[in-house]
């Protein structure tokens, strides 16, 4: 079998460290220190370690790869017109999260204390973004078809998980002198913004084509994987269902509220991360290779660009 320059770089062991070089790299060109962003920073570095467990753990390629985690880098650093985001940097840090804390959950009815610390990390996302809470019915649709937990106990358990946040949060604000019913009230409203008309106006030209990039990075890599999956096992192939049904809720959702359009291009790069990853690690053709070559240049472009926008 030919390896080529993607099989190179996917199957090396210095891939993850320098993807994560050229990230800090990327953070300190665009601001880090001056525009002092130290949280969104952290958040970003969790996040990437979440992606990296969820690969280590799941054994989502069938080789040796670090390529999960470094296509969630770059994909986030092609990005840096969101690093600015606080509210959804800990958004991303909630749902990596809970994603990597779902699939402890595998087969287990009774993994309510696991099923709480999922959707507690989601809830600490939704006081970030309430529309975070759009995600609901998809983690209760993994939980039945994916994961195999969902009972009443499970769902009992994600619901007390989810409200904790609120628990906390609440009486803080009651003890500054607001009124809590307001600012829940005021919080959740957001959500039911549903029934107006899609304002498109808030997508910029940029957002549009940087959206159309991950489609098409999603597009290749669900069909790569649905094509291929008889060659993984049960559990990866659930896992990666999970990310293509929360991928494609996200694309619908931006259809649907244009101006969720941070949260949501967030949750697609934890999504599309794996399933690129899938198909560069596992396709070894001349097509591909170019195609490899393609989205790096398409990336440090797109990286390269938003740091000169943003200046």
């Amino acid at each position: 079998m030919i390896k080529r320059l993607q099989n190179r770089i996917a199957e090396s062991r210095y891939t993850l460290a320098v993807t994560a070089f050229y990230s800090i790299i990327i953070w300190l060109i665009a601001g880090l220190v001056s525009q002092q962003w130290w949280i969104q920073f952290g958040c970003f570095v969790v996040s990437a370690w979440m992606m990296m467990m969820i690969n280590r753990e799941n054994l989502l390629i069938r080789i040796y790869s670090r390529l999960v985690s470094s296509a969630y880098l770059v994909l986030t650093c092609a990005a840096v017109f969101l690093f600015a985001s606080r509210a959804c940097a800990i958004m991303q840090m909630g749902a990596a999260i809970s994603l990597y804390l779902l699939w402890h959950c595998y087969q287990d009815r009774e993994a309510v204390g696991w099923t709480f610390y999922t959707f507690l990390s989601l809830g600490i996302g939704s006081i970030m973004q309430s529309q975070v809470l759009y995600y609901l019915p998809i983690y209760w649709i993994i939980m039945a078809w994916f994961t195999y937990s969902l009972s009443w106990r499970t769902f009992f358990a994600s619901i007390l998980g989810l409200l904790t946040p609120y628990w906390f949060c609440l009486p803080y604000y009651a003890l500054q002198g607001e009124n809590c019913l307001d600012i829940l009230s005021s919080h959740l409203s957001t959500l039911f913004d549903i029934a107006t008309l899609p304002d498109y106006s808030v997508l910029t030209i940029t957002k549009v084509v940087y959206l159309s990039f991950l489609m098409m990075l999603m597009v290749i890599g669900s069909f790569h994987f649905i094509t291929t999956s008889y060659r993984d096992t049960i559990r990866v192939r659930q896992i990666y269902y999970s990310f293509i049904l929360i991928a494609a809720f996200s694309l619908f959702l931006v259809i649907i509220q244009p101006h969720c359009y941070d949260m949501v291009i967030h949750v697609l790069i934890l999504a599309i991360s794996p399933m690129i990853a899938h198909f560069f690690a596992l396709t070894h053709s001349k097509f591909t290779n170019i195609l490899f070559i393609s989205t790096l240049i398409i990336i440090l472009l797109f990286t390269g660009y938003h740091i000169i926008w943003i200046s």
